[in-house]
């Protein structure tokens, strides 16, 4: 099989005409440069040079080969540079899984962060809901990610907590709002809640789940929604309440939902954050990254654990 190192050979006793001067050049014994070329010339199927006194003369052959030779080993050169650039966080892509509502806490500050360190890359944050997530690790798509635990099996997967957050409820009715909402008036409620696509999955919803266990009630939905800024916007509206992360709370009631408050649940209750990739597997400079810039924003604004 045609090799790299046999294409170094061949020019540079091209450029030399000679095995010995070649051998010099690229710090190799000249019986080792001899063989290579050898072996060139057999899966070539031809001959590319011709003694002549101490020294060797190209044939035609090799006249036509060695642009294609030159070509291909600055091609080479270049995928060796491309990766040194990748490797440098120069240049490529970075991609890091998030849930959705961990996007509101640190999206676009995760995104200002990476390219105030690294102008050259590209970004992707990849996900709408833990599940689908925690797949994609699964299917080797994404290196590394930020999810929710409830919802997580660590078979197969390393999972670092390191942030939770309070489940609060949410309403534009103060009367609502005026002590904690407990289990049996969580199951009377008429809620709105987002990720209706994973509602079998969705942390938040598990963890109301078990709240409700001893009580026999499930937490009754009156609309369901995709996103949680819609569910927010309901909710102002006064056309139900919703129970979301603290940290998301504060950070949509202000802007879509301001005559909305929020209070505890009772007894209080978590959403537990997590770094999560496959065990036993050595991460990139850039997964490394995102886990770094990911955990110190989320840990800016949820409990850090």
């Amino acid at each position: 099989m045609l090799s790299l190192h046999q294409l170094r050979c061949f020019l540079a006793t091209y450029e030399h005409g000679s095995l010995t001067a070649a051998a010099e050049e690229l710090g190799y014994a000249q019986p080792s440069v001899s063989e290579q070329i050898r072996g060139l010339e057999k899966t070539l199927g031809v001959s590319l040079f011709r003694r002549v006194g101490r020294g060797v003369v190209p044939t035609t052959v090799a006249d036509t080969l060695r642009p294609h030779a030159e070509r291909t080993i600055a091609a080479a050169e270049e995928t060796r540079l491309a990766a040194q650039r990748v490797r440098r966080l120069e240049t490529g892509t970075i991609r890091f899984g998030m849930f959705g509502v961990a996007r509101l806490y640190a999206g676009a500050g995760l995104v200002a962060d990476v390219l105030a360190r690294h102008p050259g890359v590209r970004v992707e944050l990849v996900g709408q809901n833990s599940t689908e997530v925690q797949e994609d690790l699964r299917r080797g798509r994404l290196e590394a990610a930020m999810i929710a635990i409830p919802n997580v099996t660590s078979e197969g997967m390393d999972v670092i907590p390191v942030a939770r957050d309070e489940l609060v409820y949410i309403s534009s009715d103060p009367e609502r709002l005026s002590s904690p909402v407990t289990a049996a008036r969580l199951g009377k409620a008429s809620l709105v809640m987002p990720d209706t696509t994973f509602r079998a999955d969705d942390s938040v919803r598990i963890i109301l789940r078990r709240m409700l266990h001893e009580t026999g009630l499930n937490p009754q939905t009156r609309i369901e929604v995709e996103d949680p800024e819609i569910a927010v916007e309901l909710v102002g509206m006064g056309l139900a309440d919703s129970v979301i992360p603290r940290g998301a709370a504060e950070q949509l009631l202000p802007r879509l939902a301001p005559n909305a408050g929020f209070v505890s649940l009772r007894p209080r209750q978590w959403d537990y954050f997590a770094i999560v990739h496959r065990s036993g597997a050595t991460l990139s400079p850039a997964a490394q990254l995102m886990i770094e810039l990911a955990t110190a924003r989320i840990q800016a604004i949820a409990e850090p654990l």
